[in-house]
């Protein structure tokens, strides 16, 4: 796997895991209700889902990769597909987040597990992965040294992401609820991730 591969893949993942999904707004909630100590246990649990799902994605794309090259490359730009998707879906989000604050009890290892369940439940988090994975994986290279490398880097990111959003959630709640902020984090976000699914798209034309 090259550096730019990685960087690539570190970039994209730090874009899409920006984007409020269900795992995100649980996060927010507990924050809004409960202030900055949810962080970390959301965080690890947010961690722990994505693990979970990522896991359960990668030993299914490295079935396809055994199994038939021409599967796999149609993997891919489904995946690109799906990145412009999503971008285009963000952008058009809107200027407001779901997320309610939540104020009943819950201790640590409580809002851990809520969270873990969460992401690693959700459809669309083993969806998102089988579709996005393929576009940075090399068919050959070892999958096993990819799989390490892609989990650890999106693990990390994923774990900062949610940390971030509950520490600005419970000490700047006036910035999660200014539509006009979150009308253009959403919008710059969603082109950044149209962006990356255009040039994913040159990428495989220019092979």
């Amino acid at each position: 796997m090259s550096f730019g591969t990685w960087a690539a893949f570190a970039a994209a993942s730090a874009i899409l895991l920006i984007f409020p999904g269900p795992t995100i707004l649980l996060v927010v909630s507990y924050a809004l209700g409960q202030g900055w100590r949810t962080a970390l246990p959301m965080a690890a649990g947010v961690a722990l889902g994505d693990f979970t799902a990522m896991t359960l994605s990668m030993l299914g794309i490295g079935a396809l990769l055994l199994a038939s090259a021409t599967v796999f490359t149609v993997l891919k730009w489904v995946g690109a597909a799906y990145l412009i998707y999503l971008g285009i879906k963000l952008f058009r989000a809107g200027g407001s987040l779901d997320a309610k604050p939540r104020t009943d009890a819950a201790s640590a290892g409580k809002m851990l597990v809520h969270a873990w369940l969460v992401t690693a439940l959700n459809p669309k988090s083993i969806t998102f992965f089988v579709a996005f994975l393929p576009q940075f994986l090399s068919h050959d290279g070892d999958f096993f040294t990819q799989m390490l490398i892609f989990e650890a880097t999106f693990l990390t990111l994923g774990f900062v992401n949610a940390f971030g959003y509950a520490l600005v959630a419970s000490r700047a709640r006036n910035i999660v609820g200014d539509p006009r902020a979150i009308t253009i984090f959403n919008r710059t976000g969603g082109t950044l991730l149209v962006g990356a699914g255009v040039a994913t798209v040159a990428m495989r034309s220019g092979n």
